[in-house]
């Protein structure tokens, strides 16, 4: 099953318990958390209080995202505030496989993200140590971006090299994902669809997450 994971960086925050309780009744699976820190990318968003808030708001998975530089001195933060899955992005720690072990230990899924311009080798040696391997579809700092084409023939190569090192990672994207692309990422091997704009920005977000999550599983039966 394809699931929808709505980002809540495109959220309205003056209703942010009410409309998590939107996308929850309407069927998201999973509450991504986008936290960037104006280094690692160029804006600044949310840290482990928000996301304390957010969980007591919502009984469903929330993924954190660290667009951060040293993830490592946060990861416990983020555990503690309620964080189940955690990211990180390669350029982002000298070590990954030690920092994917601070996430497990945290008592987290952990999992690693490719930007546009990151080799898939960047994550090779450690595919089978995540939970998920996050794909970014734009570059990563800022939402409403248009998707980037190139990302669908990368989303197979992802898929290919997971299956070679017989892992369970599951494949998550995040990046312009809207009804006009849903079913070509779910062909090509995306699991977890992030989707901020398309969902918070749509005049009924509810509808948004259903008929995201029904052309997503539509196409996975294909």
């Amino acid at each position: 099953m394809v699931e929808i994971a709505p980002s809540v960086l495109s959220a309205d925050f003056t209703r942010l318990g009410e409309q998590l309780k939107v996308v929850e009744t309407a069927g998201a699976s999973v509450i991504h958390v986008d936290v960037m820190d104006g280094h690692f990318v160029p804006n600044i968003t949310i840290g482990p209080f928000i996301v304390q808030w957010i969980r007591s708001a919502t009984r469903l998975p929330i993924d954190v995202h660290l667009m951060i530089e040293e993830p490592d001195r946060y990861i416990g933060d983020f555990a503690k505030a309620g964080a189940d899955w955690i990211s990180v992005h390669p350029e982002a720690t000298r070590h990954l496989h030690r920092t994917i072990s601070y996430i497990k230990h945290a008592g987290c899924r952990p999992g690693v993200v490719l930007n546009p311009a990151t080799p898939l080798s960047a994550v090779e040696e450690v595919v089978a140590d995540v939970h998920h391997v996050l794909l970014m579809s734009v570059n990563p700092g800022f939402g409403g971006q248009k998707f980037i084409p190139a990302s669908l023939d990368k989303l197979k190569r992802l898929r290919a090299l997971i299956r070679s090192k017989t892992s369970a990672a599951r494949i998550e994207i995040d990046g312009g994902i809207g009804p006009d692309n849903v079913a070509d990422v779910v062909a090509a091997g995306a699991e977890i669809l992030v989707a901020g704009s398309a969902v918070f920005g749509a005049p009924d977000p509810a509808e948004a997450v259903r008929a995201l999550g029904q052309a997503a599983n539509a196409a996975a039966h294909v």
